[in-house]
């Protein structure tokens, strides 16, 4: 592991215990409380993170702020070939990165794609203080594919899709932050759903947070009712516009640190 020397933001890679090398950012001081945040797909840690002031916002709040870029996703090693992509690897990384960082008093969140990896990590054992799960509702935690669907449709239709529509949206989205569609479509088939009894049993104190106007991955609320300890935040937005928020950053500020 080495640190490239910035100013305000370290940078460090991670080998997963396959050999696959994740990028991992940070903002804060690394004396200050860690706290784990994984973006959502084709995305990366600058663009859901960083780049709308949310890592800065929590490092101002004494936070270690820690932000790997998925594996296929930013500067994170993108492998094409489906062996690197097994059920649940995402959480298998975010597994083994808390436990080479020797993290034990720690936040986790995640935002759509990242805050269902929260999700899993939760349910296989990961024992934050508190969690976050933003931009994520209950339908997109126990049926994965109809998600997967969609993506997988707006991956094998690259060029193809009418201008405007959501699979259109979805595509100007991931040419954006530079995405590798060859990396993307096997990490769909490592999606896992995870059971309604599942869900409930997650005892940790969680904050789910989700635009006004996102339904994409069903009703954030409705997770949060099912939630033995959870507090549900409505900001402003869709599922596309509420990460870019300030309103996001500070309800999670708010959470961790009352």
């Amino acid at each position: 592991m080495s640190a490239s020397s910035r100013t305000d933001r370290r940078q460090w890679r991670f080998t997963a215990p396959d050999g696959v090398t994740l990028a991992v950012h940070e903002v804060g001081q690394e004396s200050g409380r860690p706290l784990i945040l994984l973006h959502g797909l084709f995305s990366d840690a600058d663009t859901n993170w960083m780049k709308y002031g949310h890592a800065s916002l929590l490092a101002g709040h004494g936070f270690r702020v820690v932000m790997p870029d998925l594996r296929g996703h930013g500067e994170s090693d993108r492998p094409h070939a489906a062996a690197a992509y097994p059920p649940d690897v995402l959480a298998d990384d975010a597994l083994a990165l808390i436990a080479h960082f020797g993290f034990g008093d720690y936040d986790l969140g995640g935002y759509s794609l990242g805050a269902r990896t929260v999700v899993r990590a939760l349910v296989r054992g990961a024992g934050p203080r508190r969690a976050i799960i933003a931009g994520m509702g209950l339908n997109g935690l126990v049926d994965t594919a109809r998600r997967g669907g969609h993506f997988r449709h707006v991956l094998e239709g690259i060029g193809t899709h009418q201008r405007g529509s959501e699979a259109w949206m979805a595509e100007q989205f991931l040419k954006t932050t530079g995405s590798d569609p060859k990396a993307l479509l096997p990490l769909l088939d490592s999606f896992v759903d995870t059971s309604a009894d599942e869900v409930v049993a997650i005892a940790t104190p969680v904050l789910v947070v989700s635009g006004a106007e996102d339904q994409d991955n069903g009703s954030a609320e409705a997770l949060a009712d099912v939630l033995p300890d959870a507090r549900y935040h409505e900001v402003p937005g869709n599922h596309m516009s509420a990460v870019t928020r300030r309103e996001l950053g500070e309800a999670i500020a708010d959470f961790l640190t009352a």
